[in-house]
């Protein structure tokens, strides 16, 4: 007699694969969903830096808040809840990303004979989250 079909064992082990790859593939998409919205505040830390370079090549000197460096007092979205330009032109842009309890990520103008040298490895924000230059 000729069966047509799947027994229930070879049925168990497809949910089963299925399960394991979702297991697998869900943590890793909220990872990256996560790093997506992270790279909004690097956009808007770009036009910051822009606005400090800009300032140091004019002055010879760092701007020390939002306003020398010609940035609004506030700059706001919803994934940044604020962009600060500090003392000696450093960066500071605060996530507003669900999951992240005000993840900051700091850009510190270096100065050189070749121009303005950024790093960005300072801040709390989780290296995971990090673009793979400020980790």
């Amino acid at each position: 007699m000729k069966h047509a079909g799947f027994t229930i064992i070879e049925l168990m082990i497809a949910v089963a694969i299925i399960g394991i790859l979702a297991a697998l593939a869900i943590p890793a998409y909220q990872n990256y969903i996560t790093r997506s919205r992270v790279s909004e505040g690097i956009l808007f830390a770009s036009d910051a830096k822009s606005n400090v370079a800009q300032y140091y090549l004019s002055t010879g000197d760092f701007p020390n808040n939002n306003s020398e460096a010609g940035l609004p007092a506030t700059i706001s979205s919803p994934m940044v809840s604020s962009v600060d330009v500090s003392n000696n032109g450093v960066v500071t842009v605060t996530t507003s990303i669900s999951g992240i309890t005000n993840g900051t990520i700091i850009f510190s103008p270096l100065a050189s004979s070749s121009g303005i040298e950024w790093t960005c490895t300072g801040g709390n924000l989780d290296g995971s989250y990090r673009p793979s230059n400020c980790r």
